[in-house]
């Protein structure tokens, strides 16, 4: 996958990085509390998703205002967004506290966009810049599903949490498909690029 280099930007121990990091290991812990008995870590699971979701935005903030981005968090930022919310998507799926057809909106989304962006990276055009409106997206989905889980768990405020969960959800699928709707004509842009690239070396 060709990356287009700029000075500096082939760092790896970057605090934006270490929160990305922070992220992939609490996956797990993640799991763990959802699947405690009688819905026991339900609140604190959500609350831990919604800790994840902000850190994305923190680390997004310290690269491009502290200059400390680097190609190593081009590629760990998003991957590290698409498995947590493909797993806290399933997970919420399992335990019913999500409508099925919302989780499954987001995984197809995620499912498309990683599939293009992995299709064109083989076809060896460069790696496509991660849109706004897709991390806006996945920002509202981080705090929808929180929210969904609050909505079923043993607390006073589930009507409040579930009623925000809907606030949030919508924008989120529709900024999301809006996103992997806009990747298409960049992808497709991309593959003509490397076409023209591969007949110029062929005529030379």
């Amino acid at each position: 996958m060709a990356v287009d280099a700029t000075p500096g930007e082939d760092r790896i121990l970057t605090v934006p990085n270490a929160l990305t990091l922070l992220r992939l290991f609490c996956v797990p812990l993640f799991v763990l509390l959802l699947a405690r008995p009688h819905r026991a870590g339900w609140y604190p699971a959500g609350l831990l998703l919604a800790g994840l979701g902000i850190t994305d935005g923190v680390d997004g903030y310290v690269a491009r205002h502290f200059n400390q981005v680097s190609n190593v968090g081009k590629v760990l930022d998003p991957l590290a967004d698409r498995l947590l919310l493909s797993v806290a998507a399933i997970s919420i799926i399992v335990v019913q506290a999500v409508p099925v057809w919302v989780a499954v909106l987001a995984l197809a989304r995620e499912a498309f966009v990683a599939v293009g962006f992995v299709y064109v990276a083989v076809a060896g055009g460069r790696r496509m810049e991660v849109q706004w409106s897709g991390k806006a997206g996945t920002f509202a989905l981080m705090v929808a599903l929180p929210l969904f889980l609050g909505g079923h768990a043993n607390d006073d405020w589930h009507r409040i949490a579930e009623a925000l969960a809907w606030v949030f959800v919508i924008p989120g699928l529709a900024f999301g498909w809006y996103a992997a709707i806009t990747y298409i004509p960049k992808g497709r842009a991309e593959l003509a690029e490397v076409r023209r690239r591969r007949t110029e070396e062929a005529g030379a």
